[in-house]
């Protein structure tokens, strides 16, 4: 018994439909972030994100925005989202309540200061975090975002070294840690991308892997294994 067709009214129905999933229903996402910027080498890696239509997440330090406000505002400007990764990148759990917070909220006001957007998202350096800091980011009103995946690339400082970690890291839905200051890691991108484009990834940031699902503050994503 041959399947009925489907009319054209279904046709458009299941399009319109398909239209209206989440982004990454539709297609393979991958989230690539960026830790510890903005710095000198960023403007290399954000030509590149362009030539390839990427987007990315940068976990900006507050410091660093602080100084290089015009290369915020690009980054920002191009699509990308930015995220808080604190003022002077220390383990937050080693911190008092009171500094965590000063920390924290100093990095998302400079950054609102600086694109004028508050962060959605922070992400505790070193994933240093616990049931304390969550409660913390619960009173800021921030999710807490980790990886499913690092390169450790701030340590293997070898082009070939780093492309190789992101291509075996790479699945649907990953989210990908990365740094821009290391220049290595800047310049393993052209290769990356080209490679992922071939596996039909698209790639796109935090806010668009997560469309759909609504973060709660101070909940780590992704999840850590138990």
């Amino acid at each position: 018994m041959t399947a009925k067709a489907a009319t054209p009214a279904e046709v458009k129905k299941a399009e319109v439909e398909k239209k209206d999933e989440p982004y990454c229903a539709r297609y393979k996402c991958i989230a690539l972030t960026f830790d510890d910027g903005p710095w000198p080498y960023t403007p290399a890696l954000l030509d590149t994100l362009k030539k390839h239509k990427a987007k990315a997440t940068f976990f900006l330090l507050g410091r660093k925005v602080a100084y290089r406000p015009e290369l915020t505002r690009r980054i920002y400007e191009e699509g990308h989202d930015i995220g808080n990764h604190t003022w002077t990148h220390p383990s937050l759990t080693k911190l008092s309540d009171s500094e965590v917070l000063e920390e924290v909220s100093s990095t998302s006001n400079i950054i609102n200061q600086t694109i004028g957007k508050m962060p959605d998202y922070m992400r505790p350096p070193n994933g240093a975090t616990d049931s304390r800091i969550a409660s913390l980011m619960a009173d800021l009103g921030l999710p807490q975002i980790l990886w499913t995946g690092s390169t450790l690339d701030w340590q293997a400082r070898d082009t070939k070294v780093i492309a190789k970690r992101t291509l075996k890291l790479a699945k649907r839905n990953g989210v990908i840690l990365l740094h821009d200051i290391v220049p290595e890691t800047v310049k393993a991108m052209p290769g990356v991308l080209t490679a992922l484009e071939k596996q039909h990834y698209k790639f796109v940031t935090l806010t668009t892997l997560l469309q759909g699902r609504t973060l709660r503050p101070g909940e780590v994503y992704p999840p850590r294994g138990k």
